[in-house]
């Protein structure tokens, strides 16, 4: 169980933004949130939350929907995101991997991991790199020379999260890593997720509706709800918070709560005792 980052220096910093889609859909409403240098960072609320929107303005993959960030500001290692597109990121060490495991259907396993190394050039790196993934994920070499299109979800998302290591990124965007899956695929996904924290120092960044599993492998949390951080904390103690729970993780009597009727609920009763 992990309970704190382990740096405190900033590497992506996202500093009141808000978003809008076709010039009147506004998405985010003044979205804060630091991620720090080798820790895992969850982003956490449920579908609309604007998770997702989130990763992309990070991203820079807005533009391809119509959207884009009207207020505040991002940064990576300090240097302002704005006007750089995904290849540039990519080269400054960010990739996201979308949600859906996007792969290339046509393509077979092995090419799709390759086509990860883009940027790159150095083949022997790129060579040592790609058994790197192997041992992470030994599913994929043994269906190196399948169709993509062919694989199980499992085996997507496996790809997916492959492809991004060849980039050689320092911070990766992971959106909705269980989506679709099998709760025992869900807990081996997040354990390579760990593994690739704790023993190649890489930076995580995930948007995730499963806060139960999210949060056991996250140093700290973000909840998002409506487009707005409603709460936020080390994971620890967002495990163990009465509101986080009644909102992610049980059913009152009246049915699932947002987040903001719980705690109008829990001042008026203040008020009212």
């Amino acid at each position: 169980m992990l309970d704190s980052a382990r740096s405190d220096e900033t590497v992506l910093e996202v500093n009141n933004i808000e978003v809008i889609y076709n010039h009147v859909i506004l998405v985010l409403k003044g979205v804060s949130l630091k991620v720090p240098k080798g820790g895992i960072t969850a982003l956490l609320g449920g579908n609309g939350a604007g998770k997702t929107t989130t990763l992309k303005a990070i991203s820079g993959l807005l533009a391809s929907e119509r959207g884009e960030v009207t207020k505040g500001s991002i940064a990576y290692r300090g240097q302002p995101t704005a006007e750089r597109d995904p290849a540039e990121l990519v080269k400054m060490g960010v990739i996201q991997v979308m949600e859906g495991r996007h792969c290339f259907e046509h393509l077979t396993v092995e090419e799709n991991l390759l086509t990860g190394a883009y940027t790159r050039s150095d083949r022997g790196g790129i060579a040592a790199d790609l058994e790197m993934v192997y041992d992470y994920f030994p599913r994929l070499k043994e269906r190196r020379t399948s169709q993509a299109g062919y694989t199980s979800g499992g085996e997507q998302q496996m790809c997916a999260i492959g492809r991004a290591l060849m980039s050689r990124p320092e911070t990766i965007l992971l959106d909705e890593p269980s989506m679709g899956l099998a709760p025992q695929l869900v807990e081996q996904i997040f354990e390579i997720v760990k593994s690739l924290n704790e023993k190649e120092g890489l930076t995580f960044l995930l948007a995730e509706q499963n806060t139960n599993v999210a949060l056991r492998f996250a140093h700290y949390g973000y909840i998002l709800e409506s487009g707005r951080v409603v709460m936020d904390g080390p994971a620890a103690e967002l495990r163990e918070n009465p509101d986080v729970k009644e909102f992610y993780l049980g059913m009152s009597e009246e049915g699932r709560k947002s987040y903001r009727d719980v705690r109008s609920y829990r001042r008026r009763k203040r008020w009212l005792s």
